[in-house]
């Protein structure tokens, strides 16, 4: 249903069962998939594609031109987001500054009050990204990764799967999997287990995932030795390799203490 209060421009294309509430904007080079909701005062700007069973809230910004002084205005970029996300009340999330590129937000993402994603920045599945959180350009967002409250992601930074950035963090390196991140500046603080428990990742798997963070981030050598001894001292599984692969693909490095022998 949508309301004779709602301006909804003949261009955009909507699919079955759509519910557009009054106030919303929404402009013609957009396209919102079967059973979503766009509350009252959303606006889902061109470029914007949205899949199936998402609700968007109050004050949303969905497809905003990017806040970025690499931005042509008028170049025809997107914002892709897939399906069963709640993206709550004065989320932003921006377009791509490239053409024919996009930002992308995946699929059974929580994405609550005031959250800002910026351009290019791509958001993996049932992520939960807390409130007041900024996500800056050309990050990467993993599945099942939780940013808690006013947390700042910097541009280019990756966070990894089943990761816990805690309340407040400033992160400017990647975040591996796993792991649980907190304080200023951002530092280690252990393995996200209850979390990885819920999703019935064994005891043994545990205490591997452990052990391999006990050698990268309290091992007297650098994190290429680190790397080396993962190998060699802890059995390997797919989370274990998840790990060794992403600190081998990190262009800016992995948050973690500074040690002389990485200098």
């Amino acid at each position: 249903m949508i309301s004779p209060l709602a301006y909804v421009s003949p261009d955009a294309k909507l699919g079955n069962n759509v519910e557009v509430m009054p106030f919303a904007y929404i402009e013609g080079d957009v396209e919102i998939g079967d059973n979503c909701v766009i509350h009252p005062y959303v606006s889902v700007l061109n470029g914007t594609r949205l899949g199936a069973n998402n609700k968007v809230y109050q004050h949303a910004v969905l497809g905003s031109e990017p806040q970025d002084f690499h931005y042509t205005p008028g170049t025809k970029t997107q914002l892709v987001i897939g399906e069963n996300n709640a993206i709550r009340e004065n989320v932003v999330i921006a377009r791509s500054i490239h053409e024919g590129k996009a930002t992308q937000i995946g699929n059974g993402n929580f994405i609550m009050d005031k959250v800002h994603i910026c351009h290019d920045a791509k958001v993996g599945n049932e992520c939960v990204i807390g409130i007041n959180v900024c996500i800056a350009g050309d990050c990467e967002i993993q599945d099942n990764s939780i940013q808690s409250s006013g947390v700042v992601v910097q541009q280019h930074v990756r966070v990894g799967r089943f990761s816990l950035i805690q309340s407040g963090c400033r992160v400017q390196k990647d975040v591996p999997p796993y792991v649980i991140l907190g304080g200023n500046p951002a530092g280690y603080h252990g393995i996200n287990a209850v979390v990885l428990r819920h999703v019935n990742v064994s005891e043994r798997i545990l205490r591997h995932i452990a052990n391999t963070y006990r050698l990268v981030y309290t091992g007297n050598f650098s994190l290429q030795d680190a790397v080396i001894k993962i190998g060699e001292q802890i059995p390997m599984s797919s989370e274990i390799e998840n790990i060794v692969n992403f600190i081998k693909d990190s262009k800016h490095g992995i948050v973690r203490p500074v040690n002389p022998a990485d200098l």
